[in-house]
């Protein structure tokens, strides 16, 4: 149970064939909607300091637990979690609540849903603000085969791909400690251990670095990725060789205006030529790792709304 004052309780709202657990606060501000899309392996509770703060602002804030996470659809299939599906579903969100267009925020994956939703329905995107993962531009071979040319088998992208249900398999029988030693700033800088990082820090009896959450925090994930597994949420890393090919044909330059948000010590690295795909970008960076809403709330907070503001 999510015992925050501050973060609301959910809807269950039927789109797209699914149900999705959806989280709102500001509906006094109904027309001026703001979504807030989380990552992997995430929740809609990771926005919980950003949706009080911009609700005060005057947005309708709209935070969906996407399929596959809390108490949202969790589909069998694995095409059932393409990118198709997963921009249908805040299609179909926007639709629900009677908005033509919104601005979108996102997290990690949440953040490639985003710049996706913003190809493929670019009509229902006003403005994109994206933190940790800048604009992928395709590559000339499906995503796998071009991460595994480069990183190898146990890359957890490629991992999750060519060995299903393994790592699926370890997290399950791990979940505290694997989202306890996930969740950590300030980790010392080391090469990486041979092997899958993920299975590596589901099996690591110390965790490195400073834990991000509350153990409070902490249980509201932990009790929702018990619920489900892993498993629907690891099932968006499927879809990416799909992914490949379902947006070939879509333009590849974001016209809206975006501000992208960095942590500066993300494993993730910037994009050397964000401003080629996405001309209409500001960018912000914060002395921070990768869990950038959650590790620096109030500056996170801070350079959305100046952003927003401008």
């Amino acid at each position: 149970m999510i015992n925050s004052t501050e973060f609301p309780q959910p809807t269950m709202i039927a789109v797209n064939g699914v149900e999705l657990e959806v989280f709102e606060a500001g509906q006094e501000h109904r027309g001026n909607p703001i979504v807030l899309c989380h990552g992997w392996p995430e929740h809609a509770f990771a926005w919980r300091h950003q949706i009080p703060a911009l609700a005060a602002a005057g947005y309708h804030v709209i935070v969906p637990n996407q399929r596959g996470y809390g108490h949202s659809s969790c589909p069998d299939e694995v095409t059932a979690y393409d990118i198709a599906h997963l921009t249908g579903d805040l299609v179909a969100l926007l639709d629900h609540f009677g908005y033509d267009d919104a601005i979108f925020v996102g997290h990690d994956w949440g953040a490639n849903v985003v710049w996706s939703l913003a190809q493929l329905h670019p009509q229902r995107v006003r403005k994109i603000i994206n933190l940790a993962l800048p604009y992928q531009a395709r590559t000339e071979k499906p995503w796998i085969e071009f991460l595994e040319e480069i990183f190898g088998g146990d890359h957890y992208f490629v991992h999750f791909n060519r060995q299903p249900g393994i790592a699926d398999a370890v997290l399950d029988q791990n979940t505290k400690r694997f989202l306890n030693n996930l969740y950590r700033k300030n980790v010392p800088l080391a090469p990486p251990e041979p092997g899958m990082m993920m299975i590596n820090l589901a099996k690591a009896e110390l965790a490195f670095g400073d834990p991000i959450l509350s153990d409070e925090e902490l249980a509201v994930l932990v009790s929702a990725f018990e619920k489900n597994g892993f498993t629907s949420s690891i099932n968006w890393y499927r879809n990416m060789d799909r992914n490949w090919h379902l947006l070939a044909e879509v333009d590849p330059i974001i016209k809206q205006p975006t501000l992208m948000i960095y942590g500066e010590q993300d494993m993730i690295p910037k994009s050397e030529n964000l401003a080629d795909f996405v001309p209409n970008v500001d960018i912000v960076s914060l002395d921070c790792g990768h869990w950038i809403q959650q590790e620096k709330p109030e500056e996170t907070n801070q350079a959305i709304l100046n952003w927003l503001g401008k």
